[in-house]
């Protein structure tokens, strides 16, 4: 699984002008979904994003997790996450899950995520969207459960 998380103070995700999702502070996070990926990288991963601590304290430094602030996420699923450009120019998404496991996966990972006390909202699985957000920092982090080491 492969996540974009952004820091964000507002983020919001349209389908047909209609709003399917909003947050104020916390995180927007795009997830990609591998054919390789199982639950335990759903369990790696939202531990990191859980405890990821990138939140101002009251010093101002990067001290805070998003449990700490009581932070939401706005999830959406990203299966471009997994694009190859290895050969050309037009990008291959081979890598990336078909939906009768990706959906199974998404749905097990918010639910994960809401596991652990957060409020989480979401797009719609494979839906063309609208995704309007305000980095707050800029911070921008990109993390693979296949490189935990």
């Amino acid at each position: 699984m492969r996540v974009v998380i952004q820091r964000v103070s507002q983020a919001s995700v349209s389908f047909n002008d209609a709003i399917e999702g909003k947050i104020n502070t916390g995180f927007m996070i795009l997830l990609g979904i591998g054919h390789e990926d199982t639950n335990e990288d759903i369990e790696w991963l939202t531990q990191k994003i859980t405890n990821l601590r990138v939140f101002s304290d009251e010093e101002g430094k990067m001290n805070l997790s998003i449990l700490d602030i009581k932070g939401e996420i706005l999830l959406i699923s990203q299966f471009t996450l997994f694009a190859s450009i290895k050969k050309g120019n037009r990008p291959s998404f081979i890598q990336s899950a078909k939906p009768e496991i990706a959906i199974p996966l998404y749905e097990k990972f918010i639910e994960s995520l809401k596991g652990f006390g957060i409020s989480v909202s979401t797009g719609i699985f494979g839906a063309d969207m609208k995704v309007s957000l305000t980095n707050d920092g800029p911070v921008t982090i990109i993390i693979d459960s296949k490189n935990k080491e």
